[in-house]
């Protein structure tokens, strides 16, 4: 005679009521509902909403807008693959993917390792580390373009210039700065450097406070000086802050914008300018109505391109993260 569920305690009535090692009830539409399912919902959808408004739309539109040729004053009109096939053979086009590797190639030269030197001189420091931190973070809490009028106004290539005037202190004659084609790049990239190192250095300083103590006391036992500790402890400890760190510059070098447009409006001679900047000149360099049809596919191209190059640089890196 097979007893009862009851009779077999507690612990079996859990398990086939669906408990932690029992064989759990399938979920239907009704127990759905039982469970506030509905009341769930309806907490969630403005959010779905807001969210699907200001952003699926968006790239949806920004998708389809890229098979249209649309100036959004006339009605548009699907030309396929016709957009990209423009784009592509833009002679502008190699210049702005040149410029765009050049500026985030010299930006992760220099950029990168400026705010981890920062940061561990600020860490090592005995008194006043809480100045020094703000002093290194000023420049983030500066509006962007204040800083790049700011700057415009040290760049100037008059003997009289900020700039021109510390290289005459030092027998240097003045240089032409943002008027160059050669030193325009260079010096959007110093100026970058210096508004966007803040951050960077506040999230490096927040990473060294989990490295353990004890490791930088053994390396003192053996007679380690600061940049060894530096290399042996500091950046092993830190290796996942620095390749989040990494991407994160590629990412957002590669969509530089604010420097080019503020500084030189891609000049002189097309020497600074970067798919961003093109873009805008798609979209918004004609008075009478751009095409953002191809400013849609450029863009389109440049999300593609971002995002396998994270896949691979996040394949790549993961085993160095994980050792």
């Amino acid at each position: 005679m097979t007893p009862k569920l009851e009779e077999m305690g507690p612990a079996l009535t859990t398990e086939a009521a669906g408990g932690p090692s029992g064989v759990r009830l399938r979920r239907t539409p009704l127990t759905w509902v039982q469970q506030g399912g509905i009341g769930r919902l309806v907490f969630l959808l403005p959010l779905l909403l807001v969210f699907g408004a200001f952003s699926w739309y968006p790239i949806v539109r920004l998708v389809l807008m890229s098979f249209q040729y649309t100036n959004l004053v006339q009605p548009p009109t699907w030309v396929g693959l016709a957009n990209f096939s423009a784009v592509i053979h833009d002679p502008l086009f190699p210049i702005a993917v040149r410029n765009t590797a050049e500026f985030a190639g010299l930006a992760l030269v220099f950029g990168y390792p400026i705010p981890l030197i920062a940061a561990v001189l600020i860490s090592e420091v005995r008194s006043r580390r809480g100045l020094y931190s703000a002093l290194a973070y000023l420049p983030v809490v500066i509006p962007p373009v204040v800083s790049v009028l700011l700057w415009k106004t040290f760049y100037d290539a008059a003997p009289n210039g900020v700039f021109n005037t510390i290289l005459g202190w030092v027998g240097i004659g003045p240089q032409p700065w943002i008027q160059s084609q050669s030193a325009a790049l260079p010096s959007l990239v110093l100026e970058s450097t210096w508004a966007n190192a803040g951050s960077t250095v506040i999230i490096y300083l927040a990473a060294l406070t989990g490295v353990n103590r004890e490791l930088y006391e053994a390396a003192s036992v053996d007679g380690a000086g600061l940049w060894k500790k530096v290399w042996h402890v500091t950046l092993p400890q830190i290796r996942t802050v620095l390749l989040v760190t990494m991407i994160l510059q590629i990412i957002g070098t590669a969509q530089v914008f604010l420097e080019p447009y503020l500084f030189t409006l891609g000049g002189p001679a097309n020497s600074t300018l970067t798919v961003m900047l093109l873009i805008y000149d798609y979209a918004f360099g004609n008075s009478l109505g751009g095409d953002y049809g191809k400013a849609a596919a450029l863009s389109l191209m440049l999300v593609a391109f971002l995002a396998v190059f994270s896949l691979i640089y996040l394949r790549v890196t993961r085993s160095w993260s994980n050792q």
